[in-house]
């Protein structure tokens, strides 16, 4: 037993390394999707965290470099019950382990998650220390006191686009194709404020026609508002939304100017930029099948999710918002929209399509918006 995790609360669990050697600090967050783990790993909204899977058997597809959300791994740890080291998958190209190994992500397995995701269910998300590289406890657990809370880390900044702008271009968008939008093919251009974002998101965007353009999420509103879009999208990402003060300046100007759309981090910086308020969910969501109420036509989408921080609901009103969406596990707002303005959000990941199509209405209706507009 080579590896080890130690939690911020002093619970330590033994296990097998594998991946990459190493240690890292991290916050710990538990992901109850059973498949999906290679769009799990380079989810730019996981940048820094240490991601236990709850299914207890992990990496029997292998990683076949196509389904991917971004160009390299954003967690930092995996934590899995059992790992399979010999994939079976004609798309596979290399083990996941393998895979980790090459970008030096390290990964403990053979340890009960189901007793570790109590733990954080129980006691809340957390940060811990996980090491495949034989340190004492002693040690470890030095650097776990030592390192800086994950609240006060800017993550965004080590996953935004790294230049000012930049049109979308991908390799996938030829082979897209998604037939339930086959009616929206509209010339439109879409401004996005990339905060993380998945490239699933601009790549099923293209698939509807839009221009896609894609902009750092320091650039200021006079840059985005330059390629005169039909509409700008605030994408998903990572950490807390409260320290992204310039982000939320830039958005608050753009209210009134153009319709906007937000997705989880783009959903509660659209929020605190009109003046309502966001917490931390006690262990947030991460997982595949979260059920949503739409509170209008009474249908239930099952949904894709990952974040740790919601929008407050008593503080919608004053913002001039209201809740289109709830989640019917714990009630959070999983939808808005503004009562005056061409503003809709939604918490959830709604290109991720487990439903699978649950959700896909939410791009018809930012189009309907940017049409209206």
């Amino acid at each position: 037993m080579d590896g080890m995790l130690i939690l911020q609360d002093g619970t330590r669990y033994q296990g097998r390394g594998f991946g990459g050697r190493g240690t890292a600090v991290e916050e710990v967050v538990f992901q109850t999707a059973m498949t999906g783990y290679e769009e799990i790993l380079t989810d730019p909204s996981y940048q820094g965290q240490i991601v236990t899977m709850t299914c207890p058997h992990i990496g029997n597809t292998g990683i076949n470099g196509e389904d991917g959300e971004s160009d390299a791994p954003r967690v930092k740890g995996l934590i899995v019950r059992e790992i399979c080291r010999i994939p079976s998958s004609y798309r596979s190209r290399v083990s996941l382990d393998e895979y980790m190994r090459r970008h030096g992500i390290c990964g403990l397995s053979d340890i009960d998650t189901r007793a570790l995701t109590r733990r954080i269910r129980d006691k809340g998300a957390m940060m811990g220390i996980l090491s495949t590289e034989g340190l004492s406890p002693g040690l470890l657990e030095e650097k776990l006191r030592t390192h800086e809370a994950v609240e006060k880390l800017d993550l965004v900044r080590q996953v935004t686009l790294d230049e000012r702008q930049r049109p979308w271009t991908d390799q996938a968008d030829a082979e897209w194709r998604e037939e339930d939008f086959s009616s929206l093919k509209k010339a439109r251009t879409v401004a996005v404020l990339d905060f993380g974002v998945k490239h699933q998101i601009p790549r099923l965007m293209t698939s509807l026609g839009w221009r896609v353009i894609r902009y750092s999420a320091d650039a200021p509103p006079e840059a985005l508002l330059e390629c005169r879009p039909d509409g700008v999208f605030l994408s998903n990402g990572p950490g807390n939304p409260g320290i992204l003060t310039q982000a939320v300046q830039t958005v608050r100007s753009l209210v009134e100017r153009c319709p906007l759309f937000g997705i989880c981090l783009g959903h509660q910086i659209l929020a605190l930029a009109l003046g309502a308020d966001t917490f931390k969910l006690k262990f947030g969501h991460h997982g595949a099948n979260h059920p949503v109420l739409d509170l209008s036509s009474g249908r239930v989408a099952i949904t894709s999710q990952n974040h740790n921080y919601a929008v407050d609901p008593v503080s919608l009103k004053r913002a001039g918002l209201e809740s289109t969406q709830i989640s019917l596990n714990d009630g959070t707002v999983e939808g808005m929209r503004h009562q005056d303005l061409p503003v809709l959000s939604v918490q959830y990941h709604p290109e991720a399509a487990p439903g699978p199509h649950d959700a896909a209405n939410v791009f018809q209706r930012f189009d309907r918006l940017m049409e209206t507009r």
